[in-house]
């Protein structure tokens, strides 16, 4: 079993636009590399690793090391269950990309540092941290117009052949991991990735103040864009949804109203939907977080004319789409993949100072060893967003489910944008 870290070695250029010394990453030695640090406390770095399609396995890596001047060590204490996750536990794929070699799972997470780099003056031990989980090359054309979620070449934790967070330490650059705020938890923080999701895609939809907003799928990102909007100003935020209950969660978070989508065509879901919710005209902005072929179609014909599009939600790759109503309508369409510069800033920010409440999406923390347990759970549609604690956190003693209730009755499943 190759269990080597994938993620070191890369160049180091801040994403922020600032480079270090090129040449400082070249010939160094250890002492260069690594300033005066205390070794961690617990040094297991147990790592959670999907063989092939429901076969997993707990085994030990060797704890990395820094390799250039630009890096931080960190231990993970918790990472969140992405929906991308569970495709690759369920299937071993995702599109073109096919586990054929063991990988570890998981890239929602929040950490402490425990070494820094000589070059490295921003963070030092002790410091928590919200891990961006994707490494660009820094010199693709993409890369230099800031457009770094797009480079070809990135290295994406839990994405083939490169290995993920459910592990006890992580190397990273430094300029992709983020202090937390004293008033932002660590748990809070594994779920600044997804937050950062949100905030690309709300981003791109352009939000202004006053706008009304619907957001087909309430699935963990579909909640958090109708939380971003509402921190960006719409006053009428609208979740669709199939399951009823998912939409009384969005509207405890977030949402002004909620349309159960029903089993009839597009048009007529449209046309009830903006009945409905009172969007005579349709509305200024439609994000898809679901990714189902049906939700796109409906969201076409309940954006107003001129109105704006982005498709978060990843399904089917390939669907049949109403391009009449986008060309009638004038509709302005784009994409929005993973997150790009000052998303992750954004996210804590909005954490911090109140207008996101992602700890209210934290249905429970497993500990380590219960790693496919948590997974069993999520595909199950028992909880919203599940933690898994690092191997070197103090033990749970079972999962713990902080809304055991609320998850049992509302049979939450995780349909609903993913990055």
């Amino acid at each position: 079993m190759a269990i080597e870290s994938t993620l070191q070695g890369h160049n180091l250029v801040q994403h922020d636009g600032v480079a270090p010394d090129p040449t400082s990453t070249q010939s160094v030695t250890q002492q260069d590399i690594t300033e005066s640090s205390s070794p961690p406390k617990q040094t297991s770095n147990l790592a959670f690793f999907l063989n092939k399609p429901h076969d997993v396995q707990f085994a030990e890596k060797p704890v990395p090391t820094l390799s250039t001047p630009n890096e931080v060590l960190v231990a993970i204490n918790y990472t969140g269950i992405c929906g991308s996750d569970v495709h690759y536990w369920e299937h071993g794929r995702i599109g073109h990309f096919v586990v054929k070699d063991p990988m570890v799972l998981g890239h929602e997470s929040a950490a402490t540092v425990v070494e820094v780099a000589s070059a490295v003056k921003s963070l030092q031990p002790g410091d928590r941290v919200a891990l961006e989980p994707g490494y660009p090359c820094r010199q693709c054309i993409n890369c230099l117009a800031g457009r770094y979620n797009l480079c070809p070449d990135m290295v994406f934790a839990a994405t083939p052949p490169f290995d993920g967070t459910l592990t006890g330490f992580w190397v990273a650059p430094f300029d992709f991991c983020y202090k937390l705020p004293d008033n932002v938890s660590t748990q809070e923080g594994a779920l600044i990735e997804p937050l950062a999701v949100a905030v690309h895609i709300v981003k791109q939809a352009q939000i202004t103040p006053g706008n009304s907003v619907i957001v087909m799928g309430a699935g963990p990102v579909g909640l958090l864009c109708a939380a971003v909007a509402k921190s960006f100003g719409a006053t009428k935020i609208v979740s669709v949804d199939i399951v009823q209950s998912k939409l009384e969660f969005a509207q405890e978070l977030a949402s002004t109203h909620t349309y159960v989508s029903q089993r009839i065509s597009p048009e007529e879901n449209a046309s009830a939907l903006l009945e409905q919710c009172n969007l005579q005209g349709g509305a200024d902005v439609v994000i898809d977080a679901s990714g189902a072929e049906s939700s796109i179609q409906t969201s076409l014909h309940a954006i107003k004319v001129g109105g704006t599009y982005v498709q978060g939600g990843m399904g089917k790759a390939d669907i049949t789409f109403p391009i009449m109503a986008m060309c009638q309508k004038e509709v302005t369409m784009r994409g929005s993949f993973r997150y790009g510069p000052g998303d992750y800033k954004l996210a804590i920010e909005l954490v911090a100072n109140g207008s996101v409440n992602v700890g209210k999406l934290i249905t429970g923390v497993v500990d380590f060893e219960q790693a496919e347990v948590a997974f069993k759970k999520v595909r199950e549609g028992q909880v919203i967003k599940m933690l898994i604690a690092g191997p070197n956190e103090p033990k749970q003693g079972g999962p713990q489910l902080f809304l055991q209730e609320k998850v049992t009755k509302n049979s939450i499943n995780t349909n609903g944008g993913c990055c």
